[in-house]
């Protein structure tokens, strides 16, 4: 058997070929395009630290299509990120912005560092720096930045500044999303991955498709990840009645088959660094945190967490994809066959662009929105993204939308949500791309 991969350009493509066989009407030269970020900006800078050395840190910023608007995407600071994660990031993106039909494209940046190993000072001058050196690339029209893993709103303060600085007599804060409120950044918006996420599975259940559960009250959730979504998503499952049983970070699981107490989890975080080690908790890994048995798990860590080694070992009804590309093309068919169903990352954590794009909307008219605004707006566009994917997915269980193989003739197997999804998004770009026409 070969071994599973996990290089982030390969499943993207994986993800893409499959739906592209759900699409025999486009053009196999369009199809290739979409494949292919625009662009691929590389620069590599010094930085003095506080002990007087000097370090060269490695940056990028992908954009990879431009078609409904400009770039937008996050900036994660991370000593692991690579530059194909960065490009698969930025397609993903591109189909996330067009499946919840907002005027953006695809984009992406990272800077290779260890933000735990850097102090705040020494954050500030890379940051200072990525927006120097990549000014002319990124702008309020052309290519807009956003928190990402190990970036938050301090870091778009000091983007905004530099970039202000830069580009003096203008309303320059449409540049990057995700900013403090002071300085015109979106309440809700360091909110809405998680409470996204929260709205998507409200209207999940909804559909009857796990008989027994038609609403979030009663039932076990587990969640990877306690950073910015994965504390979020807690808390608004919790809100609505769900019983938390599993929550991780990077010291491992804590667990407790009758339910965490989330304030008292935040305070010994916070009093710790940690979540292991909380009194009346079962210490787990997050391997096994993924083989619970619950109703949903929310993986909101990092890539690749659900693969071919442990899907067969998954026990959820739904897992809600909180994270970027959690689970593998491997993974997806295993669940598939298992009958557990996936809402995907291109709809499932969507809620943070599309918060995002209500900021950049804000600043541009120079208002404020109150909060109860912003929710609304985003439970509305939340539902009728779940509900245009549901729809072509029930069009396909029940024959009415019929795919012939390419080369056996028979009628292809009903596609997962991610499948349809990416189909959906997919023809968007498309169809948007031969309206504008091929230039020149």
């Amino acid at each position: 058997m070969n071994k599973e991969t996990l290089d982030p350009i390969a499943i993207s493509e994986q993800q893409f070929d499959k739906a592209n066989s759900y699409m025999h009407h486009l053009q196999r030269g369009l199809v290739d395009s979409l494949k292919q970020p625009r662009h691929i900006n590389i620069v590599n800078f010094p930085i003095e630290l506080d002990d007087g050395t000097v370090k060269t840190f490695r940056c990028y910023r992908v954009l990879h299509n431009r078609v409904f608007g400009p770039g937008k995407g996050g900036v994660r600071y991370h000593p692991d990120v690579t530059e194909e994660e960065v490009v698969s990031l930025a397609k993903l993106m591109t189909w996330k912005c067009a499946l919840v039909n907002i005027p953006f494209g695809g984009a992406k940046g990272a800077v290779i560092c260890n933000p735990k190993e850097l102090s705040t000072n020494e954050l500030r001058r890379i940051t200072r720096r990525f927006t120097s050196d990549f000014f002319n690339v990124i702008g309020p029209h052309t290519d807009i930045l956003a928190p990402d893993m190990y970036t938050n709103e301090q870091t778009m303060a000091w983007i905004y500044d530099t970039y202000n600085v830069l580009n003096p007599g203008k309303n320059n804060r449409p540049v990057v999303t995700g900013k403090p409120i002071e300085l015109g950044g979106s309440y809700g918006r360091n909110e809405a991955t998680g409470q996204g996420c929260l709205y998507l599975t409200e209207r999940f259940f909804s559909t009857g498709l796990i008989p027994e559960i038609n609403e979030i009250a009663g039932t076990r959730v587990a969640i990877q990840g306690f950073g910015n979504v994965g504390s979020v998503a807690a808390e608004a499952f919790c809100r609505q009645g769900a019983k938390i049983i599993a929550l991780s970070d990077s010291s491992g699981c804590i667990y407790s088959e009758t339910g965490l107490n989330l304030d008292a989890v935040t305070a010994f975080k916070q009093e710790h660094g940690c979540l292991v080690g909380m009194p009346g908790t079962l210490t787990l890994t997050n391997e096994e945190l993924i083989e619970l048995d619950c109703d949903v798990l929310i993986p909101a860590a990092i890539s690749n967490q659900i693969h071919a080694g442990n899907a067969n070992n998954v026990k959820a009804r739904l897992i809600v994809e909180a994270a970027n590309n959690p689970t593998t093309p491997a993974a997806d068919a295993i669940l598939q066959e298992k009958g557990i169903y996936v809402m995907p990352d291109i709809m499932a954590n969507a809620g943070g662009v599309t918060v995002s794009y209500y900021e950049w909307v804000q600043n541009q008219a120079n208002e404020q929105w109150d909060i109860e605004v912003v929710n609304n707006k985003l439970k509305k566009k939340m539902h009728h993204c779940f509900d245009t994917v549901f729809k072509r997915w029930q069009a396909f269980v029940v024959g009415e939308e019929k795919i012939l193989d390419k080369e056996s003739g028979e009628q292809m197997a009903c596609p997962d949500f991610r499948t349809v999804a990416l189909v959906t998004a997919i023809e968007r770009v498309a169809n948007a791309t031969l309206v504008r026409g091929i230039w020149p």
